[in-house]
């Protein structure tokens, strides 16, 4: 008997990291090695690709015997992992035991963070978001989360969609947390992929303008000379031309120079609201919430706003084509204006005084995780010809902000068409032509669909 329980403890206990011990009462401190870890990588939430792990000696180690495999005591760093494996498997209850346990069990900081951050995702995954926002917070104050990692990750979507996560972001702000400013970073930096040749075009702007400024301080003082007349005066004609020059160089040199910038804050703005749509939530007929981020590559959204019987009737044609949609990735997303009962907030865009709370980082680890095979195919297999969004009053606010900066009257019914890769295809008045459309968008097997991704 003893050897079959040892037998059905080995998977949980393989779990256990080798060579760290975490002591109840924190009278130890982890081995080296957890240390190190903790510095250059302090468990990235999800925590699945920073589980607890000591580096394995090159000799392979004897297995424990039977006895000492029954007398292991559970410590909060198994208890995370055990979690995150259970998480894995889909077995969400149970992960959150685990993650509870970790947190009874004496937990250090690092092990805190990963044991509240984790039973977040399992509330949220059960749609409970008031103990989602508990545990984030928790986390947030006590235990150093950044802000940036909840708004990255997939697994907090049905969260964000709710009323407690814009709470939490305010309690953020005010809190002293600049949320905004890792945004404006990375749009500036994919603004500078698109325009590689901005930051040279400047510099030749400020050195031209510089040189012209030194040859016309000297010739400032030749042109009075000139002016002035007398023995050994300059010709007062070329001086004067050029000092013209000179003059004339300046002022289109700094006119070329805002033009630059102020074409670079419209680029900045229109990738800011891109990136903004790409977070906005819907609901699959799975019942599942996603963010349009995540179905990059999968699908084309095509987004339908208006008034309830202008939509209705939109999507009642659509069904007539329903299959050559389909084989285009078309996702329709129903907009019905003035559905939701809440007060809109105009939301604070792009270049206000103040960073806004709800953009995010579009940093290179949240786009390598949505972008994984597996995730892919199963979300890929959940996507159906509709999908109904989550949170209409951020869905407005941005279709109004949309239709502003195209010069349409907003609350005017306007359909928008999206890439594969998640970008504005392009958008137009009222209600789409389907045959249009299925001239306009080729097959996702297609040549030019490959390219869009």
């Amino acid at each position: 008997m003893a050897a079959a329980a040892a037998e059905a403890l080995r998977p949980h206990l393989s779990l256990l990291s080798g060579g760290v011990r975490v002591r109840v009462g924190g009278g130890a401190t982890p081995s080296s090695s957890l240390q190190a870890l903790a510095i250059v990588s302090p468990l990235l939430p999800r925590y699945r690709r920073c589980v607890f792990r000591s580096k394995a000696s090159s000799s392979p180690s004897p297995p424990p015997s039977p006895e000492k495999e029954a007398e292991a005591v559970p410590t909060a760093e198994s208890c995370v992992n055990l979690g995150l494996e259970l998480f894995s498997k889909g077995r969400v209850k149970d992960a959150l035991e685990q993650f509870e346990n970790a947190l009874e069990l004496d937990p250090n900081p690092v092990e805190a963070q990963a044991a509240l951050y984790n039973k977040a995702c399992c509330h949220a995954f059960r749609e409970e978001s008031n103990k989602a926002a508990d545990c984030l917070r928790t986390a947030l104050r006590d235990y150093n989360l950044k802000f940036g990692t909840i708004l990255n990750d997939p697994d907090l979507a049905p969260f964000r969609a709710s009323p407690e996560f814009k709470e939490l972001q305010e309690e953020a702000l005010r809190g002293g947390e600049d949320i905004g400013s890792g945004f404006r970073r990375d749009l500036k930096l994919i603004s500078e992929v698109q325009a590689p040749f901005r930051g040279v075009r400047r510099f030749f702007y400020v050195a031209l303008t510089a040189a012209a400024g030194i040859s016309t301080f000297f010739t400032i003082p030749r042109l009075i000379f000139a002016v002035q007349g007398g023995d050994g005066a300059p010709d007062l004609l070329e001086t004067a031309g050029n000092a013209a020059i000179n003059i004339g160089g300046i002022i289109v040199l700094v006119a070329l120079y805002f033009w630059e910038n102020k074409k670079e804050e419209q680029q900045i703005t229109q990738i800011s609201r891109n990136e903004t749509l790409s977070r906005l939530p819907v609901r699959l007929s799975t019942n599942r919430i996603t963010e349009l981020v995540q179905l990059r590559d999968i699908t084309r959204p095509v987004i339908l706003a208006g008034s309830k019987a202008s939509v209705t009737r939109a999507l009642q044609r659509a069904e007539r084509y329903r299959t050559e949609l389909l084989k285009r990735g078309v996702l329709l997303i129903p907009v019905i204006f003035g559905a939701s009962q809440k007060a809109q907030s105009m939301p604070r865009g792009f270049g206000s005084s103040r960073p806004a709370a709800s953009v995010p980082s579009v940093g290179d680890d949240f786009e390598k995780r949505t972008e994984s095979i597996a995730a892919k195919s199963r979300l890929k297999a959940e996507v159906r010809f509709k999908a109904d969004i989550v949170s209409p009053e951020q869905w407005e606010s941005w279709i109004r902000d949309q239709q502003e900066s195209e010069g349409v009257t907003p609350g005017e019914d306007v359909y928008i068409i999206l890439r594969l890769d998640g970008r504005v295809r392009r958008s137009g008045r009222g209600m789409p032509n389907w045959n249009d459309i299925l001239q306009e968008l080729p097959r996702l097997e297609d040549l030019l669909s490959k390219l869009e991704r």
